[in-house]
């Protein structure tokens, strides 16, 4: 059965989020899902949320899977405000663990954060099959961006997260704790020589450059011949001497610190506070 995909755009993160369904009144994944966060005031809002329930709702979809690619630095997820609502289980690769380990000593969490994904409902392991009503998706490991990575498959459409972005704009970056330039090579490589040229390629984010419009969606053809950093004929050496070096001159992302604590939870935010409050932390003079 042919995946049907609708994409939601968010113009404030560049996030580019997924509802991928067997067919009207049936049953939904929900990919990269976006919490509005204002990181002057601290408020969230589920704006970017409700138009995804809204399709859902419009669409009479039963949502199995809210899954994530990784765990963002450049956005909140808002899974767990759509697993209130509608339900599903939120998933993410298995390894988390190690993200969440170094972030919990980032922010010291203390012990009642246990790093071992069980925030989340489940953990995909590399070639993992799953089920979304008629049809069968796959997790492919991607590491490199992060340890975590995940890509997700539907037939002759993959979901890729951060590993690549559109031809014109290249790869994602690999200096976030546990990231690795050549890893991400590796796992590029994985996706462009191992599947047909015709396989479509959605990201989950778009950078233009000049005044081309927002685009997702490339094909492994085409990123093979167009990719400004990845494309055929550029080796491992000099792609991971290419990224190391582009890398250290990337300001570290605006959402960064209030993202990954939300993320890591399965977009749960830190516990309430004996004030009512619950509050996310910045550490001074670590990043």
């Amino acid at each position: 059965m042919q995946a049907n995909i609708q994409a939601f755009f968010d113009p404030a993160t560049w996030t580019v989020s997924y509802i991928v369904f067997d067919k009207p009144g049936g049953h939904c994944a929900i990919i990269d899902p976006v919490l509005d966060y204002d990181p002057k005031s601290g408020r969230t809002k589920h704006h970017s949320a409700d138009i995804l329930i809204k399709f859902v709702r419009a669409q009479n979809l039963t949502t199995d899977w809210l899954l994530e690619t990784h765990a963002h630095a450049d956005h909140l997820s808002s899974a767990h405000y759509l697993q209130q609502q509608l339900g599903g289980k939120t998933a993410i690769g298995s390894q988390i663990p190690a993200v969440q380990q170094f972030f919990k000593k980032l922010f010291n969490l203390g012990t009642n954060f246990q790093p071992d994904g069980s925030q989340f409902d489940h953990l995909f392991s590399d070639g993992d099959t799953f089920q979304v009503g008629e049809l069968q998706g796959k997790a492919i490991l991607v590491p490199g961006h992060t340890p975590t990575d995940l890509a997700y498959q539907f037939g002759d459409v993959i979901f890729i997260g951060d590993t690549m972005f559109m031809p014109d704009v290249g790869t994602a970056r690999a200096d976030f704790p546990g990231g690795d330039a050549r890893q991400l090579y590796r796992s590029i490589r994985k996706l462009l020589d191992n599947y047909p040229p015709e396989t479509r390629l959605l990201m989950c984010h778009d950078y233009p450059p000049g005044d081309r419009p927002v685009q997702w969606e490339s094909t492994v053809a085409e990123q093979r011949a167009n990719n400004i950093h990845v494309r055929d004929g550029i080796s491992e050496d000099e792609f991971v001497a290419m990224r190391t070096t582009r890398d250290a001159t990337l300001d570290v992302p605006v959402l960064i610190l209030p993202s990954i604590q939300v993320n890591i939870r399965a977009g749960q935010m830190p516990p309430v506070e004996d004030n009512g409050t619950t509050y996310l932390k910045i550490p001074i003079n670590k990043l």
